[in-house]
């Protein structure tokens, strides 16, 4: 997993992704847990931007918040 962001900067991006997007959070980390089995930080990053038009910093903020709540599941 790769720390992009400070904490603060990653929480005001993914603050304002429903806005610029139109699709809230849950509904981005669903597209990249149904997209390709991409293994690494920056193939997942390129696959949103190219597939869904993201902009990078808001690509980087979804895939290290997906990697993020992943790693949290797997410690339960």
């Amino acid at each position: 997993m790769s720390q992009v962001f400070s904490e603060e900067t990653h929480r005001n991006l993914l603050a304002r992704i429903p806005h610029c997007t139109g699709r809230e959070i849950s509904d981005w980390l669903r597209t990249v847990d149904d997209g390709p089995a991409l293994f690494r930080f920056e193939e997942k990053v390129s696959w949103l931007r190219s597939e869904h038009d993201l902009a990078y910093g808001h690509a980087k903020a979804i895939i290290h918040e997906y990697d993020l709540r992943r790693a949290a599941r797997k410690l339960r």
